[in-house]
């Protein structure tokens, strides 16, 4: 992947004010992957009994890190929106830790990407979540 691409691609993931606001980083992208880390924040809480992170912030996680890898596969032009995308949430993020996602764009067409993502917490390689997703390929 070009340097100019992955520059685009980050510049484009620190413009998104949602982003900001969970104060994702991306941490790698490259050739159709990408990985972006969410830290935990007490305010993103979906349950105060539990401390568990609300699925509505991984979920925005996993898109974002989803759009990140379609940007930054070789034959993306790198201009993309999420046309589908399923999450399956397989257990809670564990209270007090970081919630990474990891996205490959497996598959891409003239007009659609096809893209897996798993998201997961500091200490486990047991997934919180899997996602499966479409999403634009556009100037192509």
């Amino acid at each position: 992947m070009s340097e100019r691409k992955a520059q685009i691609a980050k510049q484009f993931i620190q413009a998104i004010p949602h982003a900001a606001a969970l104060r994702m980083e991306l941490t790698q992208i490259g050739d159709g992957k990408a990985e972006i880390c969410m830290p935990y924040d007490p305010q993103l809480v979906g349950d105060p009994k539990t401390g568990v992170i609300h699925g509505g912030a991984v979920s925005a996680l996993m898109d974002t890190c989803c759009g990140a890898a379609v940007m930054s596969h070789p034959e993306s032009p790198a201009a993309t929106a999420t046309i589908d995308l399923r999450i399956d949430y397989m257990r809670p993020a564990t209270p007090n830790q970081s919630i990474r996602a990891q996205a490959e764009c497996h598959h891409i067409t003239r007009s659609v990407a096809f893209v897996r993502a798993v998201a997961l917490d500091d200490d486990s390689d047991n997934p919180v979540a899997m996602a499966t997703g479409t999403f634009t390929v556009e100037g192509r």
